[in-house]
């Protein structure tokens, strides 16, 4: 035996028309809305990956053109909300700035923790002659190797150059001055040893003033003057010393011939 439907009136299938297409629209717009989190999430992954491999600091267009983002912006709204996740969550970790550029660091709380591990390299150690050094190449930057020893007070040619071996000290130029002496500089190394992100972190401090440099010619022009002086007001008549001459070569002669006459007498005496 068929069965018999229901006779549906037009109002009624109306009804679930429309029920049909409101359902249809929901599923649209919550599909919408959750492409833009789910690439945000790629987004976000694609930076930590990028960040948790990498070796040194990277700055946020570098970020970007690895992880196929827009620009630093976006980088740095991404960071930002990685490090809220991470904070949230208590880990000992977070991406912090550091050397003009990004890097995952491990929380001051844990460091002496992970310091056990022994492929983690042992913190850098400074003597307090490279130490005071570094302290006025860093303020002073770029400085002559004459200006940080005018501050320190001795020689300091050995010491700069252990700071360039290690990587902390380059050369950045050359002055105008005489001779065209070198200017040393600070590198990212250094920011990255000492953890800046720049150098107007550095604290602020007041160093000892440099004597201006004593001019060359300085102290000179009063010979010079008292020569020429000499020069142009002679202190005697060139012929009053030719006639001094001319009677101390005649009394020479007489002391000669009296030596001679007193010589010839004893041998007669004789």
């Amino acid at each position: 035996m068929p069965i018999k439907r229901p006779i549906q009136s037009p109002s009624h299938r109306n009804l679930l028309v429309r029920r049909r297409n409101q359902w249809l629209r929901m599923n649209r717009q919550l599909s919408a809305e959750a492409a833009p989190l789910e690439e945000e999430s790629a987004r976000i992954a694609r930076v930590e990956g990028i960040l948790f491999l990498a070796k040194e600091p990277l700055p946020s267009r570098k970020i970007s053109q690895l992880a196929g983002l827009a620009d630093g912006r976006e980088v740095r709204t991404l960071i930002r909300k990685l490090n809220e996740r991470y904070d949230g969550r208590g880990q000992s970790f977070r991406i912090e700035p550091i050397a003009g550029g990004y890097r995952i660091l491990t929380k001051q709380a844990y460091s002496s923790w992970v310091r056990r591990l022994e492929s983690t390299p042992a913190p850098a150690r400074f003597s307090t002659p490279v130490l005071e050094t570094l302290s006025v190449i860093a303020y002073r930057q770029p400085v002559l190797r004459a200006e940080v020893e005018a501050v320190r007070g001795v020689g300091c040619g050995e010491v700069i150059r252990q700071l360039m071996e290690r990587g902390l000290v380059r050369i950045s130029g050359r002055s105008e001055d005489l001779g065209r002496p070198f200017l040393y500089s600070t590198t990212k190394a250094f920011q990255e040893t000492f953890g800046l992100n720049s150098l107007e972190e550095l604290p602020a401090i007041e160093l000892p003033e440099l004597k201006p440099e004593t001019d060359a010619t300085e102290g000179l022009t009063e010979p010079l003057e008292e020569q020429v002086d000499d020069l142009e007001q002679p202190e005697s008549d060139p012929e009053r010393l030719n006639d001094d001459l001319d009677e101390e070569v005649s009394e020479v002669d007489e002391d000669l011939d009296e030596a001679a006459e007193e010589d010839w007498d004893d041998e007669l005496a004789a």
